[in-house]
C-alpha cells in the first residue's frame, strides 16, 4: 500500500471513555436507529481503491461491495482502532485498519478512487486542513462520499447547536461538533458538490434538536491545479 511518511502519533486522539460507550451505541443505533440503511446508501456503488477516514469501530466495512479492491480505514482511538481490525477480519473485502488523523493522513497523494466520512468531520481539530487532506489523496476526479452532522438550516436549532457545541458536547461526545456547516465547508475546500440530502437522526439514543445530517457526494476536480503547492 501507498503510504507518505508522517509523525502522527500512534494515539493522537484518545477518548477511551467515549469510545466504550460510542462502540455499545453504535451498534444499537444501526439495528434499531436505522443508521445501517443510511450506510448502505453511503457505500453503495463505490468501487476500486477506498480511504475512509475515521472508521471508528468499522460498522461500515459489511458495506462495501466486491467492487471495492481495498479499503484503507484510518481511525486514530486506540480503543476503536482495535474493535475496527476485528471487524475488518470479517469483511468481504480487504479492509487494512491504521492510526492516522483526517488532518495527516498517512497515504501518498492521488493513490485512491474514493473517500469515506462516516459521522467523523464533526469531531476534526482543523475541518479545512482535514478536508484538504482528504482532496489531496483523491485522483483527479474522486469522489467523497459524506454523511455528517451539519448546521441546521432553521435559526433556532443552529442556535441550539452553537450552545451545545460551545458548552458540554464536545466533552462528553468525543469532540463532536454539531454545528459545522458540513456544505458550506465542502465548497470551500474545493469539492465539486454533487447530490446530497438532509435528513434527522436519533443521536446517542436519544433524538434531540441538535442532529441534523447531511449525507451525499462532493467530488475532486478532474482538472488539476498545477499551481498548487506539491504534496
Amino acid at each position: 500500500m501507498s503510504r507518505r511518511n508522517t509523525r502522527t502519533s500512534r494515539d493522537a486522539v484518545h477518548h477511551p471513555v467515549f469510545a466504550r460507550f460510542y462502540a455499545r451505541m453504535s451498534v444499537t443505533a444501526d439495528l434499531k436507529g436505522g443508521i445501517a440503511a443510511h450506510r448502505e446508501e453511503l457505500l453503495s456503488g463505490l468501487s476500486g481503491r477506498v480511504i475512509e477516514i475515521g472508521a471508528g469501530n468499522g460498522l461500515n466495512f459489511a458495506h462495501y461491495s466486491g467492487a471495492v479492491s481495498e479499503v484503507v480505514a484510518i481511525e486514530p482511538e486506540r480503543n476503536l482502532r482495535r474493535l475496527a481490525a476485528g471487524a475488518a477480519l470479517r469483511a468481504e473485502v480487504p479492509v487494512d485498519v491504521v492510526p492516522g488523523t483526517a488532518e495527516a493522513l498517512p497515504v501518498k497523494s492521488e493513490a485512491f478512487d474514493a473517500a469515506v466520512a462516516s459521522l467523523v468531520l464533526c469531531t476534526v481539530r482543523d475541518l479545512p486542513r482535514a478536508l484538504a487532506e482528504i482532496k489531496r489523496v483523491l485522483r483527479p476526479g474522486g469522489e467523497l462520499r459524506f454523511f455528517e452532522h451539519t448546521l441546521a438550516e432553521g435559526r433556532a436549532l443552529a442556535t441550539a447547536q452553537r450552545a451545545v457545541d460551545r458548552t458540554f458536547w464536545p466533552l462528553l461526545f468525543g469532540g463532536c461538533h454539531t454545528s459545522r456547516d458540513t456544505i458550506t465547508a465542502l465548497e470551500e475546500a474545493g469539492f465539486e458538490l454533487g447530490v446530497y440530502r438532509r435528513f434527522r437522526i436519533p443521536e446517542h439514543g436519544v433524538q434531540l434538536p441538535t442532529t441534523p445530517c447531511v449525507l451525499g457526494v462532493a467530488r475532486r476536480s478532474a482538472v488539476v491545479d498545477r499551481s498548487d503547492p506539491p504534496h
